[in-house]
């Protein structure tokens, strides 16, 4: 009887530039932010349970949080708020995975995440260690973001959204315009010019 022989699992995946981006060992020679900002601006945030004609795109949400991060405190170095509008670009090669069902995978899918995000960072020139208090602030800011997507446009009430990411310490007034759903390409233009406002040289 002959031995069936098993090809290898595919573990990379093809950009729009024509980059072949390995899941297991991600170079940074194959991140580029176009293909970053294509791809957030078509994943959807709560998987896709929003409000609105359009999805709520995880692009959208990352401008909201790096707006919130810049906002909070004041005068900020661009390589901390580039690290806050680009917190969640793993997502755009692993898509958007609810907190519960992460809880679910375990360990697996956040070192898919991290092996990505820290081949992102040195590909935009972003120090591979950023310290802690900015990584709390980045998720502080990510926290109020949840808080205001959830009641505005995600079904949640307000009691049920403080339990489950805090009050949030600013008003959401200053941040509407983040909120309203927007097109894929407006999100994938909107996040490029913020991308290149921040790019460090």
């Amino acid at each position: 009887m002959s031995k069936q022989i098993t090809a290898p699992l595919r573990c990379w995946q093809r950009m729009l530039s024509g980059r072949r981006l390995d899941l297991l060992d991600p170079s940074p020679l194959d991140i580029e932010i176009e293909d970053i900002a294509h791809g957030l601006a078509r994943v959807a945030r709560w998987n896709g349970q929003t409000k609105g004609s359009a999805i709520f795109s995880v692009a959208q949400h990352s401008l909201l949080v790096e707006a919130l991060f810049s906002g909070i405190v004041a005068g900020q170095p661009k390589m901390e708020r580039l690290s806050a509008l680009l917190h969640d670009a793993p997502e755009y090669v692993v898509g958007d995975m609810i907190s519960p069902f992460k809880a679910v995978i375990g360990a697996d899918y956040k070192a898919v995440e991290h092996r990505l995000l820290a081949a992102i960072h040195i590909r935009f020139g972003i120090t591979n260690k950023i310290p802690e208090q900015v990584t709390k602030r980045i998720k502080a800011a990510d926290q109020i973001a949840a808080y205001f997507e959830a009641v505005r446009i995600a079904g949640f009430k307000e009691d049920e959204a403080k339990q489950l990411f805090g009050k949030p310490p600013v008003p959401l007034t200053a941040y509407e315009h983040f909120i309203e759903p927007w097109t894929a390409e407006a999100a994938k233009t909107r996040f490029l010019e913020r991308f290149s406002s921040l790019e460090l040289p």
